[in-house]
């Protein structure tokens, strides 16, 4: 496994916390994306209403050697309740890695987007496992060159 990062979710105010977090950490952002930004018709979560185009559908910002704090607001399909602003991210180093770590972690809990290719060129799933704790599986297929 790659790496283990953390990932926020807010309700609106991500931009606003991440221009923060990135002013107190220092560097640039690796990728600031917008529901908007989404294409049409794809299928995936982040499809929103106008109310949401404006707001964060994902923000990295590096901070030390080996960590990316990233985040997004809520989309208004995902309400954003107490407990589930925190997420853990997994940067897999395959598809089969991918798989195999959402079968086993999904197991018994709920499947927001099951493991599939994302316009953003990754092989990404989302769920909260049976306990409640949200996962987000990402491999981003540009790292098997």
């Amino acid at each position: 496994m790659a790496a283990v990062n953390p990932y926020l979710t807010f309700d609106g105010t991500c931009e606003v916390a991440f221009n923060l977090y990135k002013k107190a950490f220092g560097g640039e952002f690796l990728m600031i994306s917008r529901f908007g930004d989404m294409p049409a018709g794809d299928g995936s979560p982040e499809q929103c209403g106008p109310a949401d185009k404006d707001k964060i559908m994902h923000v990295a910002l590096p901070i030390g050697k080996n960590t990316i704090l990233m985040g997004s607001d809520g989309p208004g399909n995902i309400p954003i309740t107490a407990g589930n602003q925190f997420s853990v991210a997994i940067q897999a180093d395959s598809e089969a890695e991918a798989d195999h770590l959402f079968n086993s972690l999904s197991a018994g809990g709920q499947v927001f987007m099951p493991m599939g290719k994302a316009p953003w060129g990754a092989y990404f799933g989302m769920f909260a496992d049976q306990f409640g704790i949200q996962w987000l599986i990402n491999f981003d297929y540009a790292q098997q060159s």
